[in-house]
């Protein structure tokens, strides 16, 4: 097996008049940190979201070959299924809601059929404590600073069982 968690393979993706990426290939070997860098328009967060299944299957040409397997992602929770999270430089938190709420939107902890707020505490304080944030899980998302913000979304990712972890220009804020 290889020791890659990702290769993408011969990547194009085109636009009506625009070739946005031309051929790529990437590898990243498992626990390894990687920067794609380059100018505006040149494709990065096109990369991105091919890998995502922002852009699905069929709409760009390569293979993603991920954890060893082919995959063909129609869309972003097919990709967060396997393991893959994106967190946009734009980021997706609800000002009104706490970070607990936040961090397990969409992905909520349920018994019984209902949503429990026991554990839903107790996890956020968890996944909280490993990004190094030390708020009150109860505490609204409009109440933190942005910085604080970008470390509740890493924290959402970190509760979806992630694998990979894809972060769109993570110092602009």
């Amino acid at each position: 097996m290889s020791n890659h968690i990702l290769e993408m393979r011969s990547i194009t993706k085109t636009f009506p008049g625009v070739v946005a990426l031309d051929n790529v290939t990437l590898e990243v070997t498992r626990g390894e940190i990687h920067a794609i860098c380059g100018e505006n328009g040149a494709g990065k967060s096109t990369l991105m979201k091919v890998l995502s299944g922002v852009y699905p299957h069929g709409t760009y040409d390569g293979d993603i070959v991920f954890d060893g397997q082919v995959m063909e992602f129609k869309n972003i929770r097919e990709s967060e299924a396997k393991g893959i999270v994106i967190i946009h430089q734009e980021l997706a938190l609800s000002p009104y809601l706490s970070i607990a709420e936040n961090i397990f939107l969409n992905n909520e902890i349920r018994k019984f059929g209902l949503i429990d707020w026991n554990k839903t505490g107790q996890e956020s304080q968890l996944l909280m404590a490993k990004v190094g944030l030390k708020e009150n899980p109860n505490t609204l998302i409009k109440d933190i600073g942005v910085g604080k913000q970008q470390l509740v979304e890493i924290a959402k990712a970190l509760s979806k069982r992630v694998k990979l972890l894809i972060l769109d220009e993570p110092t602009a804020a």
